[in-house]
């Protein structure tokens, strides 16, 4: 195979990267990255083991000199997030992701590109196959099914771990130092209904949503990105009550951690409504497009004839799936006091899907520092469906990492970025969920620092990661392990 990425520099870590992307690795579906890594272990003679639930540890003994200091934990999660456009053909259980460079950045074609979090597994295998990397005992840790569940984070067991201070390779802003994250919880809604016979003398239009941004939930939400969901279900409310059209069926997002890029529905309507239909897409395509102007340059909204379907929904259940899904509540509910400019609470409404047995499941997903305003703003989302009718169910969540101030790794690694590059560091918290919240309930006692590259539309297939970037973190990461430690 001919490299992409081989004039890319730190060229091992971008090696490595290529490597990675040939692999697929969807969530719940690391097998294929799990063979690789424990591949790679025994073939560098390296101490390797795995947990029950498929986490993976790599060991590597400290160089010459360095053998009396502190266990380094290097982290990262093993799983991608897959996402791709609707015309792109791509099987994500067996194809490749193909990268490309896009001038100062890495991107792929058409797909997510995994840099989330590839480039970690690239710096972490690096970093164990190096020669000449100055540094202390090292623990390479991988999890499984971060993306989908935290389950590799949630079944880690205490005693899998013997360091106690641990560099997460998961962020996605270089420069900034993160020390907290927020915690996250699932809300999804159930409708059940019984499909009704399509009147006759009928036309059917299906009515699509594309070209959003999308991107992550955590990191994007204050950003003012479109939600396909949402603007679909606008027009399909207003269209309701104007027009009185028909749902047969509703697609919209897809990840519960991304924000909706894409959604479409199929309607029914009286074919003398038709060019009053024409009219009314147009002109809400307009008003909305007006409106997103300046975040979602490339928002289409797009109308064409169909076959008719055999069935549609109720009007009752009609009714109650666009009340709920207009009045759901989607983006920052609160901005922190404590960080300012920083998100303290948000809600995604990420997708609706029609399941079998005429079940239509609409899934949101829920991000807040502080666990009360969490479960506040899960519990108003669980009421505005319960009074649709709905049956409401949550996940357990996971819980947010409290920040350390005092941090001894947040110490070493603020010098070592001032040193290598001239400049102090932002230090922060993260909206978006990281594993290091479980990672202290398992191991109270772990100090913890996240940093990474600069990664852009993580979780849509505009994911990007920025060349330069990866060289600074590389360097910020080498001499942090030079520097940490000391007993």
């Amino acid at each position: 195979m001919e490299s992409i990425l081989n004039n890319l520099k730190p060229e091992i870590v971008w090696s490595y990267f290529e490597e990675i992307c040939q692999i697929p690795r969807p969530s719940k579906k690391e097998e294929k990255i799990r063979k690789h890594l424990i591949a790679f272990g025994k073939q560098n003679n390296l101490e390797t083991k795995t947990d029950e639930v498929g986490n993976i540890i790599i060991k590597k003994n400290a160089t010459a000199g360095m053998e009396n200091r502190k266990i380094i934990v290097l982290q990262s999660h093993m799983d991608m997030v897959c996402e791709k456009n609707s015309d792109v053909k791509h099987d994500f259980d067996n194809d490749p992701i193909q990268p490309v460079v896009d001038g100062d950045w890495v991107t792929a074609k058409g797909t997510t590109l995994g840099a989330d979090d590839g480039i970690g597994i690239a710096a972490q295998l690096a970093i164990l196959s190096s020669t000449d990397i100055i540094h202390g005992p090292i623990e390479c840790l991988f999890t499984v099914d971060e993306e989908t569940g935290l389950t590799g984070a949630f079944a880690l067991q205490p005693g899998f771990l013997e360091g106690r201070v641990l560099v997460n390779l998961d962020s996605e802003d270089e420069g900034e130092l993160f020390i907290g994250c927020a915690g996250g919880i699932d809300t999804v809604a159930t409708f059940k209904y019984k499909p009704v016979k399509t009147p006759n003398n009928t036309i059917s239009y299906k009515i699509s949503i594309s070209g959003l941004k999308g991107g992550h939930s955590g990191d994007d939400i204050n950003k003012g990105f479109g939600n396909s969901v949402k603007i679909l279900t606008r027009f399909l409310w207003n269209a309701s009550n104007d027009l009185k059209i028909h749902v047969a069926h509703f697609d919209g997002g897809n990840l519960r951690n991304a924000i909706a890029r894409e959604a479409a529905a199929i309607i029914t309507i009286k074919p003398k409504r038709k060019e009053r239909m024409l009219s009314y897409v147009e002109s809400f395509s307009n008003a909305v497009k007006e409106e997103l102007s300046m975040t979602e340059p490339d928002l289409s909204i797009q109308i064409e004839e169909i076959s008719v379907p055999k069935t549609i929904l109720n009007k009752k259940v009609q009714n109650r799936l666009l009340n709920s899904l207009y009045a759901c509540p989607h983006g920052v509910i609160t901005m922190s006091q404590k960080m300012p400019g920083m998100v303290e609470t948000s809600t995604n409404l990420a997708s609706v899907k029609f399941r079998g047995k005429n079940t239509i499941e609409v899934t949101t997903s829920q991000r807040s520092d502080s666990g009360t305003a969490k479960l506040d703003i899960a519990h108003m989302v669980e009421n505005v469906f319960r009074l649709a009718g709905a049956k409401v169910t949550h996940s357990d969540g996971y819980p947010g990492w409290t920040p350390n101030p005092d941090s001894n790794i947040l110490k070493i690694t603020e010098k070592a970025y001032k040193d290598l590059f001239r400049t102090d560091p932002v230090v922060r918290s993260i909206h978006a969920g990281l594993e290091c919240g479980l990672f202290l309930e398992k191991y109270p006692d772990m100090d913890m620092i996240s940093f990474g590259p600069t990664l852009r539309r993580v979780h849509s297939p505009d994911e990007r990661i920025n060349i330069e970037t990866v060289r600074k973190f590389w360097e910020l990461l080498l001499e942090v392990l030079k520097n940490s430690g000391i007993k």
